[in-house]
């Protein structure tokens, strides 16, 4: 018999009583974290081929992070470089922090990812020879309450490609509504 469901954090808690007797059961499950995205870059998919995603962290300063926490993060017009094994985001706009005064930064300032160096040398090789992107596809807390960006390795489309992805989503949605 089942007598009480709570969700604690990240946490499954099941209350279970049989015969009498309490029992507390904790189940941790990965595949139900809870994350809270802050901004999504709809018009990457629609302009790109995502062939590889990241999870980076972001160099941020505390007004920074703050004003993230509050949703003001646009991230549709940005882009990713990689500079002495290093890689920069530009673009990103973190509106300045209402109460921040004087320790507020520059709305647009590049922003170091946080990546591991073979990652940053694998993403390097394919950049310069294939001739790929680097762009910014979602800006999220992860489980631990942390400020993530999701990265994407992607290919350009051609206008054909456009047109195409159109017609998939409208014969898709078509054969929703018949149903």
């Amino acid at each position: 018999m089942l007598a009480k469901i709570h969700t604690i954090l990240w946490y499954d808690i099941l209350f279970i009583v049989l015969l009498g007797i309490k029992f507390l059961v904790v189940i941790f499950r990965k595949d139900f974290l809870l994350m809270k995205i802050i901004s999504n870059n709809k018009k990457a998919y629609h302009d790109y081929f995502v062939l590889e995603k990241y999870e980076c962290g972001i160099a941020l300063c505390g007004t920074e992070v703050k004003s993230i926490r509050q949703g003001k993060c646009n991230i549709k017009d940005s882009f990713a470089k990689i500079e002495n094994n290093e890689i920069f985001v530009y673009g990103m706009h973190v509106s300045p922090y209402e109460q921040g005064n004087i320790f507020n930064k520059d709305e647009l300032r590049t922003k170091k990812l946080l990546l591991h160096k073979n990652q940053i040398v694998k993403l390097k090789s394919n950049v310069k020879e294939k001739g790929y992107s680097l762009i910014p596809l979602s800006v999220y807390f992860n489980d631990n309450g942390k400020i993530k960006l999701e990265l994407g390795l992607c290919k350009g489309k051609k206008l054909y490609d456009k047109r195409e992805t159109l017609k998939k989503k409208d014969m898709q949605r078509d054969i929703e509504r018949a149903k």
